[in-house]
């Protein structure tokens, strides 16, 4: 016998077992069970991007001295077909094993009472079941044949089409871009967009049950400082947000001379709407966090003013305690580990955000203006009033 507590059954999860990695599967571009992810993402990189260079280059638009101007003229073509989509690709394994070992975790650290094992097993079920979702999915693809075709209906500019795609409005580039890139760029983004909702669904579900937080923990967060992994797994996606639009805005100042100055709103609301966005799901905590941080500043405070309370009588005023078994614990040690548990209850966070998460998100969405600002201000510019601030 012992009285070690018995271990919490493991609860797999898979956030990337969905129908389209599946499919993907199934055509054996991805091994069962794994995703082969490098070898994935140069694949459809090359799909998507050298179709298009051999084109540019058999009209004679990728060449010297045309490769520059091609190169900058499409600049969110490739950020697209070189960026974007391998990291969409290579996001994959990343998330996978964070969301399953988040998921795993929750049994694992005693956070799930005993009474709620197979309430919690039945609602991860479910969140799988929510994740394969044939009306979701085939929504998705709806939507990305319809962006499609709608694109195909705008009416274009046709000498600037044709200077960029070739001799006509309607260059095999043109088509390759419209109705293999595109699609393909936007059916990876909006399955992320809707696995961070499957996230946010499944960490909903779960703060409905009564967790067994602990308002001393360490962590600040109750013992739920572990789910800061969470916007981990989507740092990747956020790089790839940022990185197209601000390839975008780059375009833009190259074609018709801009200013940077000019996309500062607009680049500030990206930036503010990715944190936001990809750090939601961590406020479904946020209710249980906040009722457990208001009774344990009444019961950490009650206890604080017991032990303080008879050791100013006992050693202050020289009085016999009654209550001596509270000075004696040695579980809870001297005055100042009883001030050290109070201060962690009361510095105990509303939501389990801390400078982790927030780097994991507002790092990826920033690093990519960098580039754009040197389409304006030279490099070595930048450099040189960075280190003039520091020094």
């Amino acid at each position: 016998m012992t009285d070690r507590p018995v271990a919490a059954p493991e609860v797999a999860f898979s956030l990337l077992d969905d129908p389209l990695v599946r499919a993907q599967r199934a055509l054996r571009l991805a091994p069962r069970g794994g995703f082969a992810a490098p070898r994935r993402a140069v694949l459809y990189a090359a799909l998507a991007w050298v179709p298009i260079v051999v084109w540019a280059g058999a009209t004679g638009q990728f060449t010297p001295p045309n490769w520059t101007t091609f190169a900058l003229h499409h600049l969110e073509l490739h950020v697209r077909c070189l960026l974007g989509i391998p990291l969409l690709v290579l996001s994959e394994p990343l998330a996978d094993r964070i969301m399953n070992a988040i998921v795993a975790n929750f049994p694992a650290s005693g956070l799930i009472r005993d009474d709620d094992q197979r309430r919690f097993a039945s609602l991860v079920a479910g969140v799988r079941r929510l994740r394969d979702s044939r009306i979701v999915w085939v929504a998705l693809c709806s939507v990305v044949a319809l962006i499609t075709l709608m694109a195909a209906r705008r009416p274009l500019d046709a000498e600037r089409e044709a200077v960029e795609w070739g001799t006509a409005a309607t260059g095999f580039g043109h088509t390759w871009a419209l109705f293999v890139l595109r699609p393909l760029f936007l059916l990876l983004l909006l399955a992320w967009l809707w696995r961070l909702v499957v996230t946010w669904v499944l960490f909903s579900r779960i703060a409905r049950l009564e967790l067994q937080l602990v308002p001393s923990h360490p962590d600040r967060s109750g013992g739920l400082g572990f789910v800061q992994l969470h916007p981990a797994a989507f740092s990747l996606v956020v790089l790839t947000l940022s990185s197209v639009v601000c390839a975008s805005v780059g375009e833009q100042i190259v074609e018709n001379r801009l200013h940077l100055g000019q996309f500062q709103g607009p680049l500030i609301a990206l930036v503010v709407l990715l944190v936001v966005v990809f750090l939601l799901p961590l406020t479904a905590f946020g209710g249980q966090l906040r009722r457990s941080r208001m009774r344990a500043r009444f019961q950490y405070g009650t206890l604080a003013g017991r032990h303080v309370r008879g050791l100013h009588r006992r050693w202050v005023e020289g009085l016999e305690v009654e209550d001596a078994a509270i000075m004696d614990a040695p579980e809870i040690g001297p005055a100042a580990d009883v001030a050290t548990l109070y201060e962690l209850t009361t510095r105990m966070r509303p939501l389990p955000i801390g400078l982790q998460p927030l780097i994991s998100v507002l790092l990826p969405a920033v690093a990519p203006l960098l580039p754009v600002a040197t389409l304006e201000i030279p490099l070595k510019d930048i450099l040189a009033k960075v280190l003039g601030m520091l020094t």
